[in-house]
């Protein structure tokens, strides 16, 4: 068994564990996404052939580059998603090659992704709220969140299905379960808006299982898997 064929299986087994822990009222799947970023073609496939599905990319050129060279996993089920923040002159490469885009932060980068989406199967969306508050980190604040996700869901191309973060890194779990659960409770509103969204994407290698318990229903999971 590979390095990588076991990591996962060790992220898929807390993964489980976390999901098991809750009241059985608030049970449900979650998403694992293999951050790949930086990582070869070899890695990847590695990874798929232990059967991880999802995979994330952060960098447009490098992540084009490879999704190139794995063309023929397309047929067999691999899901690419972008997760990190974008620049609108670089929408079009995204909207060609991906499947998800998590990191939309402003209502230019949804439009250009919609535009060069159109008369496709519809990419799907996640706006990134600023949850922290820290300047170094994009998305926008939880207070705008609602009118830019109504917005979202209006544009053609794209089909809006929730939320990501990345809460603070700080050794305070406490910290970033307040953080954690905010998301939720942003979540929680916006269904109850009449969004009718499904993904809340959060925690990392980490917390992947402290959001887990807070109501993640994807997590982007890098280090743990690929070392």
């Amino acid at each position: 068994m590979s390095t990588i064929e076991s990591n996962l299986q060790h992220v898929r087994a807390a993964i489980d564990a976390a999901i098991a822990g809750l009241p059985q009222v608030r049970q449900k799947p979650v998403t694992l996404v293999a951050v790949s970023k930086s990582k070869s073609v070899s890695e990847v496939r590695a990874a798929f052939a232990a059967g991880q599905r999802a995979f994330g990319e952060n960098y447009v050129q490098e992540a084009a580059a490879k999704i190139g060279a794995m063309a023929d996993l397309r047929s067999q089920g691999v899901i690419w998603h972008f997760i990190g923040p974008l620049q609108s002159n670089k929408a079009k490469q995204v909207a060609q090659h991906f499947d998800w885009m998590h990191a939309i932060d402003r209502l230019k980068i949804a439009q250009a992704l919609s535009a060069h989406r159109l008369g496709q199967t519809p990419l799907n969306v996640c706006l990134q709220v600023n949850v922290s508050g820290e300047e170094s980190k994009s998305g926008v604040t939880p207070a705008e969140a609602l009118r830019l996700a109504q917005q979202i869901a209006d544009l053609p191309g794209l089909k809006f299905r929730g939320l990501m973060a990345i809460v603070e890194n700080t050794p305070d779990e406490t910290a970033r379960r307040v953080q954690f659960r905010m998301m939720h409770q942003l979540f929680d509103a916006m269904n109850q808006s009449g969004l009718a969204i499904d993904t809340l994407s959060m925690g990392m290698s980490q917390d992947f299982r402290i959001a887990i318990e807070e109501g993640a229903t994807m997590v982007r999971v890098g280090s743990a898997i690929f070392g």
